[in-house]
Protein backbone atom coordinates (compact mmCIF):
# COMPACT_ATOMS: atom_id res chain seq x y z
CA UNK A 1 0.00 0.00 0.00
CA UNK A 2 1.28 3.19 -0.59
CA UNK A 3 1.64 5.60 2.51
CA UNK A 4 1.14 9.51 2.39
CA UNK A 5 2.95 11.91 5.04
CA UNK A 6 0.74 14.95 5.53
CA UNK A 7 2.04 17.91 7.01
CA UNK A 8 3.35 17.82 11.27
CA UNK A 9 5.00 14.38 9.90
CA UNK A 10 1.42 12.59 10.31
CA UNK A 11 0.26 9.73 8.33
CA UNK A 12 -3.12 10.08 6.29
CA UNK A 13 -4.87 6.25 5.86
CA UNK A 14 -8.14 7.97 5.71
CA UNK A 15 -10.08 5.67 3.09
CA UNK A 16 -7.42 2.78 2.80
CA UNK A 17 -8.36 -0.48 3.98
CA UNK A 18 -5.36 -2.78 3.62
CA UNK A 19 -2.14 -3.05 6.03
CA UNK A 20 0.58 -1.15 7.54
CA UNK A 21 3.75 -2.40 6.32
CA UNK A 22 5.49 -1.72 9.76
CA UNK A 23 9.45 -2.18 9.91
CA UNK A 24 9.95 -6.30 10.73
CA UNK A 25 12.95 -8.82 10.73
CA UNK A 26 14.00 -10.77 12.96
CA UNK A 27 16.10 -10.49 16.03
CA UNK A 28 19.45 -10.38 14.67
CA UNK A 29 18.15 -7.90 11.87
CA UNK A 30 17.33 -5.45 14.76
CA UNK A 31 19.11 -2.21 14.20
CA UNK A 32 22.79 -1.12 15.72
CA UNK A 33 22.30 1.73 17.37
CA UNK A 34 18.14 2.09 18.01
CA UNK A 35 16.36 5.23 19.05
CA UNK A 36 13.87 5.21 22.10
CA UNK A 37 10.67 4.67 21.03
CA UNK A 38 11.56 2.74 17.94
CA UNK A 39 8.83 0.38 16.66
CA UNK A 40 9.03 -2.83 14.79
CA UNK A 41 7.63 -6.32 14.37
CA UNK A 42 10.02 -9.16 15.22
CA UNK A 43 9.57 -12.22 12.90
CA UNK A 44 11.79 -14.09 15.79
CA UNK A 45 9.63 -14.20 18.71
CA UNK A 46 6.33 -13.40 15.96
CA UNK A 47 5.37 -10.26 17.99
CA UNK A 48 5.58 -6.65 18.19
CA UNK A 49 8.65 -4.62 19.70
CA UNK A 50 9.94 -1.50 21.28
CA UNK A 51 13.41 -0.10 22.53
CA UNK A 52 12.73 1.67 25.81
CA UNK A 53 15.96 3.37 25.45
CA UNK A 54 18.00 0.73 27.26
CA UNK A 55 16.46 -2.87 25.45
CA UNK A 56 14.11 -3.92 23.38
CA UNK A 57 10.50 -4.67 24.96
CA UNK A 58 8.13 -7.24 23.51
CA UNK A 59 4.63 -5.85 23.56
CA UNK A 60 2.64 -9.07 23.75
CA UNK A 61 -0.95 -7.26 23.37
CA UNK A 62 -2.13 -4.11 22.83
CA UNK A 63 -4.02 -3.62 25.94
CA UNK A 64 -5.08 -0.50 27.97
CA UNK A 65 -6.66 -1.12 31.08
CA UNK A 66 -9.89 0.31 31.77
CA UNK A 67 -8.92 2.99 35.08
CA UNK A 68 -12.36 2.07 36.85
CA UNK A 69 -11.31 -1.78 36.27
CA UNK A 70 -10.08 -3.71 39.36
CA UNK A 71 -6.90 -5.93 38.18
CA UNK A 72 -6.79 -9.46 40.21
CA UNK A 73 -4.37 -12.59 40.21
CA UNK A 74 -6.03 -15.44 42.13
CA UNK A 75 -4.43 -18.75 42.96
CA UNK A 76 -4.95 -22.09 44.10
CA UNK A 77 -3.29 -24.19 46.56
CA UNK A 78 -0.82 -26.22 45.42
CA UNK A 79 -0.85 -30.34 45.74
CA UNK A 80 0.94 -32.56 48.08
CA UNK A 81 3.85 -34.46 46.48
CA UNK A 82 3.45 -38.53 45.72
CA UNK A 83 5.60 -40.50 48.40
CA UNK A 84 6.17 -44.47 47.30
CA UNK A 85 7.93 -47.93 49.44
CA UNK A 86 10.80 -48.24 46.93
CA UNK A 87 9.28 -46.08 44.92
CA UNK A 88 10.53 -42.18 43.67
CA UNK A 89 7.25 -40.44 44.15
CA UNK A 90 5.53 -37.34 41.25
CA UNK A 91 6.20 -34.00 42.24
CA UNK A 92 2.57 -32.12 42.98
CA UNK A 93 1.36 -29.60 40.24
CA UNK A 94 0.78 -26.15 41.04
CA UNK A 95 -2.25 -24.22 41.70
CA UNK A 96 -4.66 -23.01 38.63
CA UNK A 97 -3.53 -19.43 38.17
CA UNK A 98 -5.76 -16.79 36.62
CA UNK A 99 -5.27 -13.09 36.29
CA UNK A 100 -6.31 -10.20 34.65
CA UNK A 101 -2.50 -8.29 34.89
CA UNK A 102 0.12 -10.17 32.18
CA UNK A 103 -0.59 -11.48 29.10
CA UNK A 104 -0.59 -14.69 28.73
CA UNK A 105 -2.41 -15.92 32.18
CA UNK A 106 -2.08 -19.43 33.76
CA UNK A 107 -1.73 -22.48 31.21
CA UNK A 108 -1.04 -20.30 28.15
CA UNK A 109 -4.20 -18.60 28.20
CA UNK A 110 -5.22 -14.90 27.45
CA UNK A 111 -5.21 -12.07 29.88
CA UNK A 112 -8.80 -12.09 31.66
CA UNK A 113 -11.20 -9.12 31.31
CA UNK A 114 -10.72 -7.31 34.90
CA UNK A 115 -13.73 -6.26 36.37
CA UNK A 116 -15.58 -2.82 36.88
CA UNK A 117 -16.69 -3.65 40.71
CA UNK A 118 -19.96 -1.49 42.44
CA UNK A 119 -20.11 1.00 45.22
CA UNK A 120 -21.41 -0.81 47.88
CA UNK A 121 -20.55 -4.27 47.17
CA UNK A 122 -19.12 -6.57 49.17
CA UNK A 123 -16.90 -9.21 47.39
CA UNK A 124 -15.95 -12.72 48.77
CA UNK A 125 -12.11 -13.80 48.22
CA UNK A 126 -11.06 -17.57 49.34
CA UNK A 127 -7.67 -18.61 49.71
CA UNK A 128 -7.27 -22.29 49.23
CA UNK A 129 -5.09 -24.17 51.32
CA UNK A 130 -2.11 -26.55 49.93
CA UNK A 131 -2.29 -30.65 49.79
CA UNK A 132 -0.67 -32.93 51.91
CA UNK A 133 0.86 -36.33 50.39
CA UNK A 134 -0.77 -37.22 47.60
CA UNK A 135 -3.88 -34.96 48.03
CA UNK A 136 -5.26 -32.07 45.75
CA UNK A 137 -4.80 -28.75 46.53
CA UNK A 138 -8.14 -26.43 47.15
CA UNK A 139 -9.69 -23.77 45.36
CA UNK A 140 -9.34 -19.93 45.68
CA UNK A 141 -11.53 -17.74 44.22
CA UNK A 142 -12.79 -14.30 43.76
CA UNK A 143 -16.56 -13.60 43.83
CA UNK A 144 -19.04 -10.99 43.70
CA UNK A 145 -22.68 -10.66 43.05
CA UNK A 146 -22.24 -8.18 39.69
CA UNK A 147 -19.06 -9.75 38.69
CA UNK A 148 -18.20 -13.27 36.84
CA UNK A 149 -16.95 -14.83 39.30
CA UNK A 150 -13.15 -16.40 39.26
CA UNK A 151 -12.22 -19.48 40.75
CA UNK A 152 -9.09 -21.58 40.24
CA UNK A 153 -8.80 -25.33 40.73
CA UNK A 154 -6.08 -27.17 42.88
CA UNK A 155 -3.06 -28.00 42.43
CA UNK A 156 -3.00 -32.24 40.96
CA UNK A 157 -1.34 -34.70 43.61
CA UNK A 158 2.00 -36.06 42.91
CA UNK A 159 1.71 -39.98 41.84
CA UNK A 160 3.21 -42.51 44.44
CA UNK A 161 3.11 -46.52 45.32
CA UNK A 162 2.43 -48.91 48.54
CA UNK A 163 4.38 -51.59 48.72
CA UNK A 164 3.07 -54.30 46.86
CA UNK A 165 0.30 -52.03 44.21
CA UNK A 166 1.39 -50.62 41.02
CA UNK A 167 1.70 -46.82 41.33
CA UNK A 168 -1.00 -44.14 40.59
CA UNK A 169 -1.39 -41.69 37.82
CA UNK A 170 -0.36 -38.46 38.81
CA UNK A 171 -3.55 -36.30 39.32
CA UNK A 172 -5.33 -34.08 37.50
CA UNK A 173 -5.82 -30.20 38.82
CA UNK A 174 -5.24 -26.36 37.98
CA UNK A 175 -1.68 -28.09 37.02
CA UNK A 176 -1.44 -31.83 36.83
CA UNK A 177 0.70 -34.01 39.17
CA UNK A 178 3.26 -35.86 38.19
CA UNK A 179 3.83 -39.67 37.98
CA UNK A 180 5.73 -41.90 40.45
CA UNK A 181 8.36 -44.04 39.05
CA UNK A 182 7.88 -47.41 38.60
CA UNK A 183 7.31 -50.33 36.08
CA UNK A 184 5.12 -50.17 34.30
CA UNK A 185 5.58 -46.44 34.04
CA UNK A 186 2.57 -44.17 35.02
CA UNK A 187 1.08 -41.00 33.38
CA UNK A 188 1.10 -37.19 34.80
CA UNK A 189 -1.90 -35.85 35.50
CA UNK A 190 -4.14 -33.06 33.17
CA UNK A 191 -4.39 -29.36 34.05
CA UNK A 192 -7.22 -26.93 33.89
CA UNK A 193 -7.64 -24.68 30.95
CA UNK A 194 -6.24 -21.85 31.36
CA UNK A 195 -5.22 -22.20 34.40
CA UNK A 196 -2.07 -24.56 34.71
CA UNK A 197 -0.16 -27.05 32.54
CA UNK A 198 0.00 -31.22 32.75
CA UNK A 199 2.37 -33.12 34.67
CA UNK A 200 4.67 -35.03 33.39
CA UNK A 201 4.63 -39.10 33.30
CA UNK A 202 7.42 -41.39 34.62
CA UNK A 203 10.46 -42.60 32.23
CA UNK A 204 13.39 -43.94 31.62
CA UNK A 205 16.81 -42.71 32.27
CA UNK A 206 18.45 -42.64 29.23
CA UNK A 207 16.53 -45.48 27.77
CA UNK A 208 17.18 -47.92 30.69
CA UNK A 209 14.39 -50.18 31.82
CA UNK A 210 15.72 -50.62 34.85
CA UNK A 211 16.24 -46.82 36.01
CA UNK A 212 12.51 -45.50 36.10
CA UNK A 213 12.50 -42.41 37.48
CA UNK A 214 9.41 -39.68 38.62
CA UNK A 215 7.32 -37.11 37.00
CA UNK A 216 7.26 -33.21 38.10
CA UNK A 217 4.44 -31.50 38.69
CA UNK A 218 2.94 -28.98 35.85
CA UNK A 219 3.01 -25.43 36.48
CA UNK A 220 1.35 -22.10 35.72
CA UNK A 221 3.69 -21.03 32.87
CA UNK A 222 5.58 -24.51 31.49
CA UNK A 223 4.63 -28.14 31.72
CA UNK A 224 6.68 -30.76 33.38
CA UNK A 225 8.90 -33.17 30.67
CA UNK A 226 10.76 -34.86 32.86
CA UNK A 227 11.54 -34.99 36.87
CA UNK A 228 11.74 -31.18 37.61
CA UNK A 229 8.77 -29.38 38.19
CA UNK A 230 7.04 -27.02 35.64
CA UNK A 231 8.08 -23.44 35.69
CA UNK A 232 5.53 -20.45 38.07
CA UNK A 233 4.19 -17.68 36.01
CA UNK A 234 6.10 -14.25 36.95
CA UNK A 235 3.29 -11.61 37.52
CA UNK A 236 3.88 -7.75 38.87
CA UNK A 237 0.50 -7.14 40.23
CA UNK A 238 2.14 -6.34 43.43
CA UNK A 239 4.13 -3.70 41.64
CA UNK A 240 7.13 -6.07 41.34
CA UNK A 241 8.12 -9.54 39.65
CA UNK A 242 6.83 -12.51 42.04
CA UNK A 243 7.06 -15.90 40.15
CA UNK A 244 3.21 -17.80 41.79
CA UNK A 245 2.31 -21.60 40.44
CA UNK A 246 5.25 -23.41 39.75
CA UNK A 247 5.18 -27.21 39.83
CA UNK A 248 7.14 -29.54 42.50
CA UNK A 249 9.66 -32.20 41.63
CA UNK A 250 9.51 -35.63 41.79
CA UNK A 251 12.17 -37.56 44.59
CA UNK A 252 15.63 -39.02 42.81
CA UNK A 253 17.23 -42.04 44.13
CA UNK A 254 20.76 -39.83 44.20
CA UNK A 255 19.26 -37.28 46.82
CA UNK A 256 22.19 -34.67 47.76
CA UNK A 257 21.51 -32.25 51.16
CA UNK A 258 19.25 -29.59 48.92
CA UNK A 259 17.39 -32.34 47.33
CA UNK A 260 16.50 -32.18 43.49
CA UNK A 261 15.21 -28.33 43.57
CA UNK A 262 12.27 -27.97 41.16
CA UNK A 263 12.20 -25.10 38.78
CA UNK A 264 9.52 -21.90 39.19
CA UNK A 265 8.43 -21.99 42.36
CA UNK A 266 7.42 -25.82 43.80
CA UNK A 267 8.83 -27.50 46.21
CA UNK A 268 12.26 -29.86 46.12
CA UNK A 269 12.20 -33.34 45.16
CA UNK A 270 13.85 -35.36 48.41
CA UNK A 271 15.84 -38.66 48.31
CA UNK A 272 17.54 -41.28 50.15
CA UNK A 273 14.80 -41.84 52.60
CA UNK A 274 14.78 -38.17 53.50
CA UNK A 275 11.22 -35.85 53.52
CA UNK A 276 10.74 -33.67 50.19
CA UNK A 277 10.48 -29.65 49.89
CA UNK A 278 7.38 -28.16 50.36
CA UNK A 279 5.70 -25.89 47.51
CA UNK A 280 5.77 -22.18 48.71
CA UNK A 281 3.30 -20.57 50.39
CA UNK A 282 1.01 -18.24 49.31
CA UNK A 283 2.15 -19.00 45.78
CA UNK A 284 -0.14 -22.16 45.16
CA UNK A 285 3.52 -23.69 44.29
CA UNK A 286 3.32 -28.04 44.42
CA UNK A 287 5.27 -30.12 46.63
CA UNK A 288 7.93 -32.40 45.81
CA UNK A 289 7.82 -35.95 45.83
CA UNK A 290 9.83 -38.19 47.91
CA UNK A 291 12.07 -41.23 47.48
CA UNK A 292 12.10 -44.76 49.51
CA UNK A 293 14.50 -47.18 49.17
CA UNK A 294 12.57 -49.65 51.51
CA UNK A 295 9.18 -50.27 52.96
CA UNK A 296 8.59 -46.95 54.71
CA UNK A 297 6.89 -44.57 52.65
CA UNK A 298 9.20 -40.94 53.20
CA UNK A 299 7.00 -37.74 53.63
CA UNK A 300 6.10 -35.96 50.54
CA UNK A 301 5.91 -32.33 50.71
CA UNK A 302 2.84 -30.02 50.75
CA UNK A 303 1.54 -27.83 48.44
CA UNK A 304 1.95 -24.41 48.99
CA UNK A 305 -1.30 -22.08 49.87
CA UNK A 306 -2.81 -19.73 47.32
CA UNK A 307 -3.19 -16.17 46.75
CA UNK A 308 -5.71 -13.64 45.99
CA UNK A 309 -4.39 -9.93 45.00
CA UNK A 310 -6.59 -7.29 43.73
CA UNK A 311 -4.82 -3.86 42.59
CA UNK A 312 -7.51 -0.92 41.74
CA UNK A 313 -7.33 3.08 41.46
CA UNK A 314 -6.12 4.51 45.11
CA UNK A 315 -9.18 7.42 44.83
CA UNK A 316 -11.79 4.04 43.98
CA UNK A 317 -10.77 2.18 47.04
CA UNK A 318 -12.87 2.62 50.05
CA UNK A 319 -10.65 0.78 52.54
CA UNK A 320 -13.74 -1.52 53.81
CA UNK A 321 -12.03 -5.19 54.00
CA UNK A 322 -11.93 -8.27 56.64
CA UNK A 323 -9.73 -10.83 56.65
CA UNK A 324 -6.49 -8.52 56.96
CA UNK A 325 -5.28 -8.21 53.65
CA UNK A 326 -1.87 -6.63 53.60
CA UNK A 327 -2.36 -3.33 51.61
CA UNK A 328 0.29 -1.51 50.02
CA UNK A 329 0.71 0.94 46.87
CA UNK A 330 2.47 1.43 43.95
CA UNK A 331 2.27 4.27 41.84
CA UNK A 332 -1.74 5.35 42.01
CA UNK A 333 -2.74 2.22 42.48
CA UNK A 334 -3.57 0.11 45.73
CA UNK A 335 -2.82 -3.68 46.00
CA UNK A 336 -4.85 -5.92 48.69
CA UNK A 337 -2.70 -9.12 48.87
CA UNK A 338 -5.15 -11.72 50.85
CA UNK A 339 -3.23 -14.61 51.94
CA UNK A 340 -6.49 -15.65 53.93
CA UNK A 341 -10.07 -15.83 52.97
CA UNK A 342 -12.01 -12.32 53.24
CA UNK A 343 -13.80 -9.94 51.74
CA UNK A 344 -13.75 -6.29 50.16
CA UNK A 345 -16.57 -3.75 50.26
CA UNK A 346 -15.99 -1.31 47.67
Amino acid sequence: MAITKVPNNLIDLSGDSGAVPWAAGTTAQRPGSPNAGDFRYNTTNTAFEYYNGTKWKQINTFFIPNPLATQFLVVAGGGGGGRGAYTIGGGAGAGGLRTSYTDPSGGGGPRETAPVLTSGTTYTITVGGGGTSETQGTVSSFTGSDITDVTTTGGGLGGGRVWGFNGTNGGPGGSGGGAPSYRPLNSGGAGTTNEGFDGADSFYSGGNTNLPEGGGGGGAGVAATDMNGGDGLAVSITGSSVTYAGGGASGRTNYTSSGLVATGTGGAGGGGNASAGAGTANTGGGGGGSYSSNNVQQPAGTGGSGVVILRMATSLYSGTTTGSPTVTTDGSDTILTYTGSGTYTH
